[in-house]
């Protein structure tokens, strides 16, 4: 699915649902990815100023409620009975109702009667508020703390986002840490000692290619 459909998705959940402090997500894309720096869309949502957990790779059991409910849904919409894409969503829809409206816990109430904040659960969200609030500072700050490590080129170069960073050819074969430094701002490109070797810009972390998701897009050849 395109990167722009997954973020289209995810904001009209925020309207209906409001800002998360967290989301606990699995590594797969666009959540995460194989490569060691966020991807654009992690990078996007944390410039809303929401926090993410990834669970470690394969272990669905540190997600338990949500795996249930899904599986839940599953057997409760018939996703295989349904002739459209439309008529599965909505039997999710009516899933989901029951579940909170009507579907009796111990307690005796339903979910929504014993957990009101079910209705609305954080602080709400609109595209005015997302144009205003977005902060790039979340975003270079949290891309921070992360290490990336690279093998470098025979020349002499190294790949951040799919932009070729020079370090020296005298380094070709040997591993390298690459940083963002917020304050520059701009990578750091250091030896497996620490030692700094080079420092680029890196205008690439950009407000514009976060929230349009171009951030990490290989070039077109």
């Amino acid at each position: 699915m395109p990167l722009p459909t997954v973020q289209q998705a995810l904001r009209q959940h925020l309207r209906r649902w409001g800002l998360p402090d967290c989301l606990r997500v699995d590594n797969g894309v666009p959540w995460g990815s194989c490569n060691d720096l966020p991807t654009a869309f992690a990078l996007w949502v944390v410039g809303l100023g929401v926090r993410w957990h990834w669970n470690d790779p394969h272990c669905p059991q540190q997600n338990p409620k949500v795996e249930r409910s899904q599986g839940t849904a599953k057997r409760w919409a018939e996703p295989g009975t349904c002739r459209s894409v439309a008529e599965l969503q909505a039997r999710l829809d009516e899933a989901d109702r029951l579940q909170r409206e009507e579907y009796a816990l111990r307690g005796g109430g339903s979910r929504l009667e014993l957990f009101p904040e079910l209705r609305h659960g954080g602080p709400r969200y609109s595209a005015a508020w997302e144009e205003r609030s977005w902060s790039l500072r979340l975003v270079q700050e949290h891309l921070a703390e992360y290490v990336g490590v690279r093998r470098v080129s025979p020349g002499g170069n190294v790949a951040v986002y799919h932009q070729s960073r020079y370090v020296g050819r005298q380094y070709a074969g040997r591993f390298v840490q690459v940083q963002y430094d917020p304050q520059a701002p701009g990578w750091i490109i250091s030896d497996e000692q620490g030692r700094e070797l080079r420092r680029h810009a890196a205008p690439e972390v950009s407000r514009e290619a976060i929230v349009k998701m171009t951030l990490g897009r290989r070039p077109r050849s």
